[in-house]
């Protein structure tokens, strides 16, 4: 596990202030971390942070939500079932780019002598801000301001302004605006082009090497530039347009060029000095799945005479606005803690910008910050985002959703494909289809199933919203169910018949295709029972809709009790001897992974070691049967959670971003509060300081919606099993207030948890019911309430180590020992001391 123990930002550079994250010196050597940093979006539009003279960059990036290109997947050896159309995330065309030359020298900032820099990105105007002062090679100083946004209120449009002013001098300034195809490597200077394959990493998108965006619709008409494409095997639409205006008191002339992959509109400017000059450049995206170009062409059209009717003052007015609604719902405090102030909004500033408008599209691992994991869509949404949404905007939660509702016919001819009744949703995937080529970790975590039930289950008594259920909601958790009953089987002992579910992978990547994995099954148990009870509370509720459901799919009472048994009778593996729960049948059969005496430099395991060597092993990508402990706490007792924590904890290696926030919640849980608070700075920290060393890929959304998790779940106690809704905090030492936000079926109230006592107090709405360590509180508009608490929780200090697991025995006897695979590294030391010819 990587930790931040200290602050881990360089100050000097990165100043504290708890409303943006501000830069003052341009780097060069991390442009791709703060490319991702700096990123605006609003879930369907990503512009990354490029700088907008366009020459400079890690990787020039413009993401549209599930704007994606197909290509067929081949195995070097086939089988039946296995994937078959892999998808990734188109770049699609830039419209960032405005290219400066003063008295024709061009603005190229890694080599250009800059006096002054700032870039700012607000999180309370929902804009990115940059003032650069440029002395010229001749020595003329120019002030370049700059704003850039992606609009909250009208998902398609974006807006950049740009203004550029002499300082001490007259000089010919030339201002070309432009729309480029990056894509397919149109650039001229070949920007953001890859020339060299990068290493090895499963966690980046797969590159094209044939052309993918097909010109169809070009056009120029007075300032205003359109680009429409098709991709090649997708079929996908897109079209972008961008309209300029320019104010300034000097003399100046504009021209224009349009091109398959190039639009331009050059203003040629008399600046003299004193004199700004300002470009605004309104852009519009639109996308579809079958709709041609040109229509897109005209709906973008639209786009910008409506911005161009609202004007922009009012634009970023209208942005300000629906951020201030934003953080009146979902922020965060921690009082007199400004660094983890900063980096807590800068999370939540993320999860508004990854999910805000998805507009019933999914949330993408990256949302529209970066390419990385190919734009797909994963069960982190479900686990790690989806509770943010629940309880702070529902209807985006509903809309999310309902995007996998919309998926269900797909997943149920992929169960057909495995031999599967119900439906089986794809692990990665943008259109449905299963687009993940390692099946062993992927395809075989059936657990995605669950997940998506879970987020359902807790939308549904977040929100109360019945109806959204009723409506054909239901049927997800119906064809799961199915999916549970008939995968697993049944096997009697002396005393019971047992429900066994055997050949799936947990969250855990490296242990795979196992028999009884803790995690799926205990997740597995509460899909079935779910299912049960909605069927059950629907036909009592509601026997219209019941009747419909019945109709659909053929729901029976039968299949009903036969899902309600399952769940009753499901395996949940535990080991008498060590007091533990295995991760799964054979887990503990293993040998033990050193963690603590593997070198830095073979860190994250899965890029230094063969899949088959880490699957001998006990050793965790991330939080498995812990996850199942938070996820379904009531079915745990206090002393099982703290005994599996103890026992997995140094056996994970936080290879995965989604690990830290769940072992900061349940080290919080039972006790471990400085080792909650190291794990929680490292997920707060995670793209900010490059902990991982792949943010340059784009923002890792689920830890965004973790560190939300963390501080509500796992500081503020907060807990919502079977729908009813606890709190037990555990305040970390040093801080001295948490307050946040939750809204519990149409009724937001503010938590405030200090040292002895937490407050609960409406906001918007009547009444809240909710439960403090047992005590039941009802909360209304005219009477805030205090309750007293006897100090945090229990107070364990230090961290679970190897020591604590190694010499235990196992049931059968044998002892337990910890080791390396050394070879490899024996195999390096002997190749280094190889002289070369």
């Amino acid at each position: 596990m990587r930790f931040a123990d200290h602050d881990p930002l360089n100050r000097m550079r990165f100043p504290v202030d708890d409303w943006a994250l501000v830069e003052t010196e341009f780097g060069v050597d991390d442009m791709g971390r703060t490319e991702t940093l700096f990123a605006v979006g609003n879930g369907y539009l990503g512009l990354r942070g490029n700088v907008e003279e366009g020459r400079d960059g890690h990787m020039h990036g413009t993401f549209v939500n599930g704007f994606h290109e197909t290509w067929p997947i081949r195995h070097a050896e086939e089988a039946f079932g296995f994937a078959r159309v892999g998808q990734t995330i188109v770049n699609a065309p830039d419209a960032k780019v405005i290219r400066l030359y003063v008295d024709d020298e061009p603005l190229v900032l890694t080599i250009a002598e800059i006096l002054s820099y700032e870039r700012r990105l607000d999180f309370r105007l929902g804009a990115l801000s940059r003032s650069i002062e440029w002395r010229t090679p001749s020595g003329k100083r120019v002030l370049i301001t700059s704003r850039r946004m992606v609009s909250f209120t009208d998902r398609h449009l974006a807006l950049i302004d740009y203004e550029v002013e002499l300082l001490d001098a007259d000089a010919a300034v030339t201002i070309s605006s432009q729309i480029l195809n990056r894509q397919d490597g149109r650039d001229e200077y070949r920007s953001g082009v890859q020339e060299t394959p990068a290493g090895f990493d499963p966690r980046k998108a797969e590159q094209f090497l044939d052309r993918v965006l097909q010109p169809r619709v070009r056009r120029a008409e007075g300032s205003r530039y359109l680009l429409g494409y098709q991709c090649t095997n997708s079929g996908m639409t897109i079209a972008v347009a961008a309209e300029h205006a320019i104010e300034t008191e000097n003399q100046f002339t504009e021209s224009g060029t349009i091109g398959d992959d190039l639009a331009k509109h050059i203003y040629r400017v008399d600046a003299k000095q004193g004199q700004p000059i300002r470009i605004t450049k309104m852009i519009s995206y639109h996308t579809a799945r079958t709709v041609p170009a040109r229509e897109l062409a005209d709906r973008a059209d639209r786009t910008l005479d409506r911005a161009l009717e609202l004007g922009v003052a009012e634009i970023f007015a209208q942005q300000r606005s629906w951020l201030d609604d934003y953080w009146a719902r979902s922020d965060v405090e921690i009082e007199a803690q400004p660094a983890l102030q900063q980096a807590t909004r800068w999370n939540l500033f993320q999860l508004a910008q990854a999910t805000a408008r998805t507009d019933g599209d999914g949330v993408a691992a990256k949302g529209v910050s970066g390419s990385g994991y190919g734009g797909h869509y994963f069960w982190d949404s479900e686990v790690y985002v989806l509770p943010f949404l629940s309880y702070t905007a529902p209807i985006v939660a509903r809309n999310v959703l309902r995007f996998r509702q919309r998926m269900l016919d797909a997943a149920r001819a992929r169960a057909l494909e495995l031999n599967q009744r119900g439906a089986l949703f794809p692990w990665r995937t943008i259109n449905g289809q299963e687009s993940s080529a390692y099946y062993a970790a992927g395809t075989a975590q059936y657990h995605i199933d669950a997940d998506i039930a879970y987020a359902l289950r807790q939308y549904v008594a977040a929100t109360g919203d019945e109806d959204f259920l009723a409506r054909g909601a239901i049927d997800i958790l119906v064809e799961t169910a199915r999916m549970w009953e008939d995968l697993g089987f049944w096997r009697s002992n002396n005393t019971d018949d047992i429900f066994h579910i055997h050949g799936v992978t947990g969250p855990d990547e490296y242990t795979t295709v196992v028999n009884d994995n803790l995690y799926t099954n205990v997740m597995a148990r509460a899909n079935l029972a779910a299912a049960a009870s909605a069927v059950d509370n629907l036909q009592v509720h509601d026997p219209l809709a019941y009747h419909k459901l019945v109709e659909r799919l053929g729901v029976t009472p039968a299949e009903v009790g036969s899902w309600r048994r399952a769940a009753a009778h499901m395996h949940i593996p535990y080991d008498e001897q060590l007091g533990i729960h295995p991760q799964d049948s054979a887990f503990l059969q293993k040998e033990l992974w050193d963690l603590e005496n593997t070198p830095e430099d073979r860190r994250p395991l899965l890029l230094h070691y063969h899949p088959l060597v880490i699957y001998r092993f006990q050793v965790l990508k991330q939080a498995d049967v812990v996850l199942a402990l938070y996820l379904q706490g009531d079915r745990f007792s206090t002393e099982q959670k703290r005994a599996d924590f103890e026992y997995y904890d140094p056996l994970t290696t936080g290879d995965s971003t989604l690990s830290a926030v769940v072992q900061s919640i349940v080290a919080a849980e039972v006790g471990y509060h400085e080792l909650a608070m190291r794990y929680f700075r490292s997920a707060l920290f995670v793209d900010l300081a490059d902990l991982h060393h792949n943010a340059a890929d784009g923002v890792h959304v689920a830890s965004t919606g973790g560190v939300w998790s963390a501080l509500v779940s796992g500081f503020g106690g907060f807990r919502d099993h079977n729908g009813v809704f606890t709190f037990d905090p555990r305040l970390p030492d040093a801080w001295s207030k948490l307050t946040f936000r939750l809204t519990l079926r149409g009724t937001r109230i503010r938590v405030t948890v200090e040292p002895a006592s937490i407050s609960f107090a409406v906001e918007v709405g009547d009444e809240a019911r909710v439960r403090v360590r047992g005590t039941d509180v009802v909360v209304t508009a005219e009477a805030p309430v205090t309750v007293p608490l006897d100090g945090q929780g229990p107070r364990l200090y230090g961290a679970p180590t190897m020591q604590d697991v190694t010499g235990t025995r196992r049931a059968d006897g044998t002892i337990l020992t910890a080791s390396i695979p050394t070879l490899s590294l024996d195999v390096d030391e002997e190749e280094a001391a190889i002289p070369f010819d």
